[in-house]
């Protein structure tokens, strides 16, 4: 039924405004609250996804899941280049843009724990970004590290050195994934 009188008109302009602004957009449109990154490790395969959606309330959540990775703790970080050619160091260095010390940069994530059977999977929400900021002119990329990322709270040699400052001691990168818009 097409809307024939300006009451009737009106309403469908009040709920196609409240879809846009709760994030659900129109049909066609972009979608501006949702990223997503398919991760895959260095030979090329996929193992896992890591989807963002921003929350009515602030933050974003992030879902983790992941397959036929080494079991143990891993180091989850947002790097500062979408670009993931292994072995991932294209990704540049972690998401920093307000130039904090670890583990204080907006792309530190929580260790990810990946079970005996080499799956994983995580959720939690952080309020260190904002979906637009994960778009910008460079891209971001999820990287998983080898090791698990200690915080900068474990110094090798008494105190911080600059590895432990930049990344926690993560270790090498065994998977990677380009952040893209929808999802």
């Amino acid at each position: 039924m097409k809307p024939t009188t300006p009451i009737a008109k009106g309403a469908v302009i009040l709920a196609m405004a409240a879809l846009i602004a709760i994030g659900m957009g129109l049909p066609g449109q972009a979608e501006t609250n949702r990223v997503s990154a398919s991760i895959y490790d260095a030979t090329g395969a996929a193992v896992g996804s890591v989807k963002l959606n921003g929350e009515s309330g602030g933050g974003v959540r992030v879902r983790v899941e992941v397959t036929g990775l080494p079991p143990g703790f891993h180091g989850f970080h947002i790097h500062s280049v979408g670009v993931c050619e292994a072995p991932f160091t294209t990704a540049g260095g972690h998401w920093n843009p307000a130039g904090q010390t670890h583990p204080s940069h907006a792309g530190d994530q929580p260790v990810l724990m990946v079970n005996a059977d080499g799956t994983a999977e995580a959720s939690f929400v952080s309020d260190r970004y904002e979906i637009a900021h994960l778009l910008d002119a460079d891209g971001n990329a999820f990287i998983i590290h080898a090791n698990p990322d200690n915080y900068a709270n474990v110094y090798r040699y008494g105190t911080p050195d600059a590895t432990t400052l930049a990344t926690g001691d993560a270790g090498g990168r065994i998977a990677c994934g380009v952040i893209q818009p929808g999802g």
